[in-house]
């Protein structure tokens, strides 16, 4: 039966806690006042392993990092989980079988593994999202108001920069752009998408969506939609100059899960967006 329930404080577990983004997360939860660390998760062989999951910010909190999920997720009700694809999956299973909510932030997935994170909320609910930001949520939203009203004579272009040691082009959130416009214009991302130009590659198909991928340096996250018409050019961005708001956004994401027994959502639901 699931662990979950509609009732805080919240019982969170972490996966990647050692991270960038798991740091920022076990951070906001301790911070929340509605939300309590119950497990922190970390690779083996990781140096973090054994510490306080909190001891990077000084205040330890009873919570040590550790690698056998296994043994530290009973006791917890959600698993917030931004490591990679196949860390995903194999915390997916665990999780499925012990009835643990989960949301997943991780990008980068197969269309086989996105099938078995379907399937997988049959049995507990799951929020999954490329981007958990507030605002980046908004900006989908205004991306398909946009694309609907320029559905002729403009070419779409998407651009994204991220920090130098992501591992996945283009990014989930820019992939996800690309997904709600072609959805909003009625076309199919993977028979329209461009996602490499070199050489003699002839006039632009004015169908296509293109996608231009920067990395470098520590850039949190930038993605600009560029519709480009005949006398006027239109820009969406968005620039995240710190990756809390995912951490937030993570949080309102358990509290929506809170009372549902199973389903797979995403931050439109969780925003009202829908």
């Amino acid at each position: 039966m699931p662990t979950n329930s509609a009732a805080p404080p919240y019982r969170i577990a972490v996966a990647g806690a050692s991270g960038r983004m798991g740091r920022m997360l076990v951070e906001a939860i301790v911070q929340a006042d509605d939300c309590r660390l119950t497990a922190a998760l970390d690779m083996p062989g990781s140096a973090a392993l054994g510490e306080d999951a909190a001891a990077f910010n000084g205040k330890a909190v009873g919570v040590a990092v550790r690698a056998d999920i296994e043994q530290a997720l009973p006791g917890s009700a959600f698993l917030i989980d931004f490591t990679r694809p196949e860390g995903t999956m194999e915390h997916l299973a665990v999780c499925t079988r012990l009835g643990i909510g989960m949301v997943i932030g991780t990008t980068g997935f197969s269309e086989a593994q996105k099938a078995q994170i379907a399937h997988a909320a049959q049995t507990i609910p799951i929020m999954m999202a490329p981007n958990m930001s507030v605002g980046v949520n908004v900006t989908l939203k205004l991306l398909e108001m946009a694309a609907k009203a320029l559905n002729t004579g403009y070419d779409i272009e998407i651009i994204e920069a991220h920090h130098r040691h992501k591992v996945d082009a283009p990014s989930g959130t820019a992939l996800r752009m690309g997904e709600v416009i072609a959805q909003a214009l009625g076309r199919d991302l993977q028979e329209c998408g461009v996602f490499a130009r070199e050489g003699i590659t002839g006039e632009r198909d004015p169908s296509s969506i293109g996608f231009s991928t920067i990395r470098g340096g520590d850039i949190v996250g930038d993605h600009t939609v560029l519709f480009a018409g005949t006398g006027e050019r239109i820009e969406i961005t968005h620039k995240s100059s710190s990756r809390s708001t995912y951490a937030q956004g993570s949080l309102r994401a358990v509290r929506f899960l809170a009372d549902k027994p199973h389903g797979l959502f995403n931050m439109f639901d969780v925003l009202g967006l829908q």
